[in-house]
């Protein structure tokens, strides 16, 4: 825990929440409530959380704000670990400082250690816990299978898994691949697997049963961007002026007319060892 943090008043601190950019939506007491990129307080409910965590040990993997370990801990969590890389160590981002300022205004006993995905294993972050928390990490994964197992590693019972799925029309296990940004310009982004990807993975890396809750997020499209235009294409338009832009939108059409079922969306899983 920052000492700066650690030894402010709770008072000075509630009063400097508004002034801080947050991404999870977190609910301080007294009215006070962070305002989130992430409607995190509404989305709570899609992320298919036990009603009672009551006498387990949770792991939060990808933890940023901690709003999921301060929800686990309210549903009677003995042992909370939140764990996260990435966001923690981004230059100039807040997310750290603001975990540690909700952990203190709340005052919940929760650990915390720094740790990315690809080196968690019982001996970093001190055993295997009840129930692995594994929400919005995996499509950022360039190896979403390595990831899985090592969050198998460190599951005793249960792992609740939330991330963006894609190719949902297609019959067999497949995910697609975000090149470059073209997932919402974030170029973090890696694969949105499928339902049958997702359950396949799971237990290939040593979970013995799969549930898969019906998609919270859907969308008739495939969730990343079209690959624009070819260069040339554009270019010969370019060349052809009002002519060749009339030529072109009927070369290349916008989008064509989506289907009737979901290609992406976002969905929930749990895996049992």
């Amino acid at each position: 825990m920052s000492v700066d943090i650690a030894e402010r008043d709770i008072d000075e601190l509630r009063a400097e929440v508004p002034g801080r950019r947050w991404f999870h939506t977190i609910d301080l007491g007294d009215g006070l409530v962070t305002d989130g990129y992430d409607d995190t307080i509404a989305k709570t409910r899609h992320m298919q959380l036990p009603a009672t965590l009551n006498g387990k040990t949770v792991l939060d993997i990808g933890a940023y704000e901690g709003a999921f370990s301060f929800e686990a801990k309210r549903r009677g969590a003995e042992r909370v670990l939140a764990t996260d890389s990435f966001v923690w160590e981004w230059p100039d981002d807040p997310s750290r400082q603001n975990f540690e300022m909700a952990r203190r205004i709340l005052g919940l006993d929760i650990e915390d250690q720094r740790v990315r995905v690809e080196d968690l294993t019982p001996d970093v972050v001190g055993g295997t816990f009840d129930v692995v928390l594994f929400l919005g990490v995996l499509y950022h994964a360039l190896d979403p299978l390595g990831y899985l197992a090592r969050m198998r590693s460190v599951t005793a019972e249960m792992a609740i898994i939330e991330t963006v799925v894609d190719m949902l029309h297609v019959e067999v296990p497949a995910a697609a691949y975000y090149a470059s940004d073209s997932l919402n310009g974030d170029a973090s982004n890696c694969f949105g697997p499928n339902a049958g990807a997702m359950e396949g993975m799971l237990l290939d890396v040593g979970f013995s049963r799969v549930e898969a809750f019906e998609p919270w997020v859907v969308n008739r499209w495939y969730a990343a961007n079209l690959v624009p235009p070819p260069v040339g294409l554009v270019a010969r338009a370019r060349r052809l002026g009002s002519t060749g832009l009339d030529w072109l939108s009927h070369h290349v059409s916008d989008r064509p007319t989506p289907p009737p079922f979901p290609r992406s969306g976002r969905m929930t899983f749990h895996a049992y060892v």
